[in-house]
């Protein structure tokens, strides 16, 4: 989510699943959507079969997506900036990005301060005792107002790019990743054709470039390729996240994160005394003249409307519409965060709802010390969880545990109706399958019930700050059981004047007269209706999907209104032709004055010109972000080592891992947890089966039956090395933990020479806990993971990381 939104504007998978199939090439890293996503791969093998698109899957493991793919990479995880940064290198070394799409449709030519630099592995801005930089040093220079554009200037973002990525040789390369030079030139050879008009390229990832200390900057140098080769807003382009089951986008969209408000906007900060405050500091600002900053230009209207959906009647302008019941954390409360409060005892009570801590949380063994730590504990979840009965857990003393622990029985997804948002945004709405069992309530039950409980507290006993609790407004028929569909309609938003819904978030007003409870959503229940149920599609192909491109825009709804491709403006070139007619996106049409074709991303009357909006209307510069100072830990990316590595950085040995990673229990004064090559010499890294789907699934009786036992993947060479042979007890230990598993002994993994040092990597999925069907399987995969967050969004490092390996 942060890498994209510092790149393009938004957080969320460009372009959508059906969209793939018009790709020429697919790059697939840190992903493994044929075992992962079966169903979205479908449009993987359509582009493939129908288009004879090539697929290049870079992966340590050679997996079923690598079996259909034209060539598989094995790389070493975690290396995937010195990949991208060496394919960057090439296309600007041979001249092979596309030149016209960059300057227009990128921040290629704005000029950067003089301030600016990177040297030894370190940028400036860096502050020794915090351990952070300070973005704002990451800066261009400023004209009036309005930064200073010269793509020949020494300092233009565009050659401080060609600067920064000429060490990322094929050599270099090579030596990070273990990846032999031809074999990387033969895959830049075909990303380097990816750079005309007409052909077209994406890049598919998920979790395996996302779960890394440094994995806001693997995407975001799959980013810059992208800009470079001018793929975004294209149909068959983008930068296509591959979010998880069951709603993981929409949970982003509506504010599961620890650091936004629904719809993407930050959390207050300390200090913000008004409105005027919280928007100087959150919104973006305009640095171009022909720069829409769209959501800089909205942010109040979006955030008064969002209040007047939580507050009503209390929220008024004189008193900045209740901005002060918001609250306004100095310190981060992210996942992490939360248990390592818990563990320095600064923590009551933890509800979790919907998942397991000690299964998905790192070094499982100080999440359970955590959980001990707390005074209570309510698990809202509709099976029994690693969490609900942790104190069983290997090696706990259920005596010395005093934590108070309630479980109460929640309804799983089939047993509701409600919306899905898949990867390519599409909000679905699914009807209940099968009424829920026993006393199971809906979740968001639970939580009306309590807060009405603890609305009556402060009725009867008072308190401190009572009028964000008191104040709220819960205007469904029940307020102790509301319907989804209520919520989908009070997320939609409102005109107060009239009481209809409104159809567009471009009607949302800052004066108190709308809401909004997500206003990326508005427009998905307009007064005509439920959008998120419609289902006009392959029936009819030609009356469904006129434009031929698969948008079919009356299946489901798409945030936002309804868009299918986001940034699609940059699909057409500056006179409003599609960059290849073969495969619009939009484009102009003069005679009915407006852009016609997908909906536009853009004014949609807005004639090309000399003085038209700039493409990317969501970031102050109109463009993407080449350079950015949107992430915590560098305006361009760079390679770094995971915090536990087998070799030292050979760009930079004497800052191998990144300086702003956040080392948990180094701030807390615990013992360090990290262990060394010379005790774990073996690179490890965790993924998922198609059989199980995370650890629900360990009470499906005939899932348990198909995936029966925790087993990790050993390479044959190692395998022959430890005396290891298939169906061994293995003891796999790292500095935190171990796992005594079967041995499954495969030349889906191998060797790589890493910087003149041959290096195995392990391969350990992460389903089985001590609880479920097989109650003889006690081993959770991230006993074995590090504790420690990525600069940006504090995402823990589940895949790389060191372990040992011994037969039992």
């Amino acid at each position: 989510m942060v890498s994209l939104a510092a790149s393009f504007g938004r957080g969320a998978m460009t372009n959508h699943w059906r969209d793939i199939r018009h790709a020429d090439l697919i790059l697939i890293n840190g992903a493994n959507p044929a075992e992962a996503h079966p169903v979205g791969f479908r449009w993987v093998m359509r582009a493939k079969l129908d288009r004879g698109a090539k697929i290049i899957h870079a992966d340590p493991r050679f997996t079923r997506t690598s079996a259909v793919a034209d060539r598989h990479v094995r790389i070493r995880t975690g290396t995937d900036v010195a990949y991208f940064g060496g394919l960057i290198n090439y296309v600007l070394e041979n001249n092979l990005y596309h030149r016209e799409y960059v300057e227009f449709a990128t921040n290629a030519g704005l000029v950067v301060s003089p301030d600016y630099k990177f040297e030894n592995g370190m940028f400036n801005g860096f502050n020794q005792q915090t351990g952070a930089y300070n973005t704002a040093a990451w800066a261009y220079e400023m004209e009036n107002g309005q930064a200073k554009v010269d793509v020949n200037h020494p300092r233009s973002v565009l050659n401080l790019l060609r600067e920064h990525y000429k060490r990322y040789t094929p050599e270099m390369v090579e030596r990070i990743t273990g990846i032999p030079r031809a074999e990387f030139l033969e895959v830049a050879k075909m990303v380097g054709e990816m750079g005309r008009p007409d052909k077209v390229m994406t890049i598919v990832y998920a979790v395996g470039l996302t779960h890394h200390t440094t994995g806001v900057q693997l995407i975001r140098s799959g980013a810059l390729l992208q800009l470079l080769l001018g793929n975004m807003g294209r149909p068959g382009g983008g930068m296509n996240a591959e979010r998880g089951h069951a709603n993981i986008q929409g949970n982003t969209d509506h504010a599961i994160s620890w650091d936004i408000l629904p719809g993407y906007l930050r959390v207050p900060a300390p200090g913000q005394q008004n409105l005027a405050d919280y928007l100087q500091q959150s919104a973006s600002k305009k640095l171009r003249p022909n720069s829409v900053n769209f959501f800089g230009e909205n942010y109040r209207k979006f955030m008064v409307s969002l209040l007047k959906t939580w507050y009503g009647d209390a929220a008024t302008a004189a008193n900045e519409f209740a901005f002060d019941y918001l609250p306004k954390p100095a310190a981060n409360a992210s996942w992490m965060s939360i248990f390592d409060q818990a563990l320095r005892g600064k923590m009551e009570g933890v509800i979790l709802s919907g998942m397991t801590a000690t299964s998905i949380g790192p070094d499982s063994n100080q999440v359970l010390q955590a959980l001990s730590n707390l005074k209570w504990l309510c698990v809202m979840d509709p099976f029994r969880t690693t969490s609900s009965e942790f104190w069983t857990a290997p090696g706990m003393d259920p005596a010395k545990i005093q934590t108070e622990v309630f479980m109460l029985p929640c309804t799983h997804w089939i047993e509701k109706d409600g919306s899905f948002v898949n990867s390519g945004r599409w909000s679905q709405w699914k009807e209940q399958v099968l009424p829920p069992e026993g006393e199971a309530r809906h979740d968001h039950w639970v939580l009306a019930d309590l807060y009405s409980r603890v609305k009556n507290l402060y009725q009867q006993q008072g308190g401190k700050l009572p009028d964000p609790v008191l104040k709220l407004t819960l205007p469904y028929q029940d307020p102790a059981r509301p319907a989804l569909d209520e919520l989908a309609q009070e997320i939609n938003g409102k005109s107060l004047a009239t009481g209809q819904r409104l159809a567009t978030f471009a009607d949302l007003k800052d004066d108190g007269t709308t809401t909004a409870g997500d206003w990326i959503y508005t427009g998905s229940y307009p007064q005509s209706g439920n959008l998120m149920k419609r289902r006009e599609g392959v029936q009819n192909p030609a009356k469904n999907d006129p434009t031929g491109m698969g948008f079919y825009p009356n299946w489901a709804w798409a945030w936002p209104l309804n868009r299918r491709v986001l940034y699609n403006r940059a699909s057409a070139d500056t006179a409003g032709n599609p960059w290849d007619p073969k495969r619009p996106g939009i484009k102009w049409d003069a005679a009915a004055g407006k852009w016609v074709g997908d909906v536009p991303d853009y004014p949609p009357t807005s004639a090309p010109g000399p003085d038209a909006p700039l493409p990317f209307i969501m970031t102050g510069e109109g463009t993407g972000r080449l350079f950015s100072n949107g992430v915590a830990d560098g305006p361009f990316p760079e390679h770094y080592e995971p915090v536990e590595s087998p070799v030292q950085n050979p760009l930079h040995p004497q800052v191998s891992a990144t300086p702003a990673a956040f080392l948990y229990d180094q701030k807390a004064g615990r013992p360090n947890r990290f262990g060394t090559a010379a005790d774990f010499p073996y690179v490890a890294t965790s993924y998922r089966l198609t059989e199980h789907e995370h650890y629900v699934t360990q009470n499906v009786e005939h899932l348990v039956q198909l995936q029966p036992e925790a087993f990790v993947e050993v390479p044959a060479g190692l395998a022959a090395e430890k005396g290891i042979e298939n169906g061994d007890m293995v003891r796999v230990s790292s500095k935190r933990g171990k796992l005594e598993v079967r041995a499954v002994v495969t030349k889906r993994l191998g060797p790589l020479q890493v910087d003149g040092k041959k290096v195995y990597q392990i391969g350990i999925p992460i389903h089985w806990g001590f609880v479920g069907i097989n109650t003889g399987q006690h081993w959770l995969a991230n006993a074995l993971t590090p504790f420690v967050g990525d600069a940006s969004a504090r995402t823990p490092e589940f895949k790389a990381f060191l372990v040992n390996i011994e037969k039992m």
